[in-house]
């Protein structure tokens, strides 16, 4: 009866250790999703976030988002250009530690499924747990940073414009790999390049996801739970200016 009570209390102990862990680290990955905000627009900046787990890891996830966008300047649908990135993930072994299959908790933005987010505070990355099994790329509970896109919107009058102009400006994330030497329990972003690419008189921005790695991996519309796949802003003013930026950030893993 003794070992029985040791195996059941080491079972018990180890179970509580890993939620704790799981749960520390909701706050890590909450933080690295909100330094890509401050490291994507400013070519150069390196910051590194660090963690402490025992029995989760972490992964970089190529190609896991395809965002396309489109525009209508009265003449139809235009594809302006589409972009690719990557996703951040805490993954811990659902034989360590398991919320349920098909479990999902978003964590910021929390009021919010979309992928299209507005306003000067808006965040440029989602932040949620989930999981879901089986999946071939390993069976986890899984914490994912993934970027998303910001919508500005304003308004410009001067002497100089007789009528005013409207802007509407977007920024999306981009992560891509660097080097994961995986030396320490690390994450390493830099900013390393941005793109503009404007476009005039348009009456209507149309902005679409899709999944790159839903076939072979499993990461599918159920598995980022979105709101929707496409984003259509059809109430814009006329001739309004359209202002895409792509901010390039590098994402190491255990490099320091």
């Amino acid at each position: 009866m003794i070992l029985v009570a040791m195996v059941y209390a080491n079972t018990f102990l180890n179970s509580r250790i890993a939620e704790n862990e799981f749960s520390a680290n909701k706050q890590f990955m909450l933080t690295t999703g909100l330094q890509i905000d401050d490291i994507a627009w400013i070519i150069g900046r390196t910051q590194t976030v660090r963690y402490s787990s025992n029995y989760g890891n972490i992964k970089f996830q190529t190609a896991a988002l395809s965002y396309s966008f489109e525009v209508n300047a009265g003449a139809g649908w235009e594809t302006v250009f589409t972009n690719v990135t990557g996703m951040i993930m805490f993954n811990m072994p659902v034989s360590t530690y398991s919320v349920g299959n098909n479990y999902f908790e978003r964590i910021s933005p929390s009021s919010s499924g979309s992928f299209l987010q507005q306003g000067p505070s808006a965040p440029v990355s989602h932040v949620f747990c989930v999981e879901k099994l089986p999946m071939a790329e390993g069976n986890y509970t899984r914490i994912v940073v993934v970027p998303s896109i910001r919508m500005l919107n304003s308004t410009i009058t001067g002497p100089q414009q007789p009528t005013s102009t409207n802007y509407f400006k977007f920024y999306l994330p981009t992560l891509v790999p660097g080097t994961h030497l995986y030396r320490s329990q690390s994450i390493t972003m830099t900013g390393s390049d941005i793109t503009k690419i404007v476009k005039s008189g348009v009456n209507q921005v149309r902005i679409n996801v899709t999944f790159p790695n839903e076939g072979s991996l499993g990461f599918d519309f159920a598995f980022f739970n979105f709101a929707n796949t496409t984003v259509t802003i059809s109430n814009m003013p006329a001739n309004s200016v359209v202002e895409f930026y792509i901010g390039k950030v590098i994402v190491s893993l255990g490099q320091v």
